[in-house]
């Protein structure tokens, strides 16, 4: 930047840096996304498109920024993890939300037409060909940025948002079932299901519209994680004896670049599990562990 008598106005910007040892957690969620999904006539409760949709885009972004860990989706909101230890934009936190919520903006944009395809028996796009064609205003996504300073406290971050999704999946099946199909107006399935736990909404689902909420679709009930198969490599190292030696002794700068490329070539996970339960974490221990230097 050329050195001029109006280079003092960037003394007024203001970097944000996230302290070292925190994980870092952007979330993004889509904006406007009732009138969205009124006017693309997404199926209630869930349209299984649109999550697809959502976890494609996701995982992209997981793919294009090697120090998210772990991601966690549901309804049109995304949290992604970075390592306590990226370096990534210096950890300045205005740059972390924009980048992540900018580039899951231009892949849901761009992958849309891949998933969003009129169902058979649909006539409402059919003039339209078989894609739902999108048009302005375009979905849009905004993004904040948040520290967690242990890995418990990051664990129950992504417990709270799990939770979250069961309890709004449960209320919103219920919901539009007895406006679906028993009838009812909003304001009336709203009154009725206040103050409900979640054994009377099942007796709802299941003794007026024979739904078993057990049955339903584990993408809708637990929403979804992505993260890299890294065990993968793990347990291979392990079989060819690849675990130490002269890898240990190597600089650090080598060692972060090889474990780089190393989560490059990972293979990308989308599942539809419990992240609650310490089972999950337990099995994928390369998740969550500590690692040398930054990315």
């Amino acid at each position: 930047m050329a050195n001029t008598e109006f280079g003092y106005v960037r003394n007024f910007e203001v970097h944000d840096s996230i302290a070292p040892s925190n994980w870092i957690v952007v979330r993004i969620d889509g904006r406007g996304f009732s009138k969205l999904c009124k006017k693309y006539h997404f199926t209630k409760p869930n349209d299984k498109r649109a999550l697809d949709l959502m976890n494609a885009a996701a995982a992209e972004v997981v793919k294009s920024f090697v120090d998210i860990v772990v991601a966690y989706g549901q309804s049109d909101e995304y949290s992604f993890v970075f390592h306590e230890n990226t370096t990534l934009f210096e950890r300045r936190r205005e740059k972390l939300s924009t980048s992540v919520a900018t580039m899951f903006t231009a892949e849901y944009c761009m992958l849309w037409p891949q998933f969003m395809r009129r169902e058979e028996g649909d006539e409402r796009f059919a003039e339209k060909g078989d894609v739902i064609e999108l048009e302005r205003p375009w979905p849009t996504f905004d993004g904040r940025c948040v520290a967690y300073p242990r890995c418990r406290i990051l664990r129950d971050y992504l417990k709270w948002r799990q939770a979250d999704c069961h309890i709004n999946n449960l209320y919103n099946t219920t919901f539009w079932n007895m406006v679906l199909k028993g009838g009812m107006s909003g304001t009336e399935a709203e009154l009725e299901l206040k103050g409900t736990l979640a054994r009377d909404k099942n007796e709802i689902l299941w003794s007026r519209f024979g739904v078993n909420y057990n049955a339903e679709l584990e993408v809708f009930k637990k929403g979804s994680v992505i993260y890299r198969d890294l065990g993968v490599e793990d347990r291979e190292r392990k079989v060819n004896g690849d675990g130490g030696g002269k890898a240990a002794t190597e600089g650090s700068r080598s060692q972060v670049e090889k474990e780089r490329k190393r989560k490059l070539k990972a293979r990308i996970v989308v599942e539809h599990v419990d992240i609650i339960q310490d089972a999950f974490w337990e099995r994928r221990p390369w998740i969550l562990a500590e690692r040398k230097g930054g990315g």
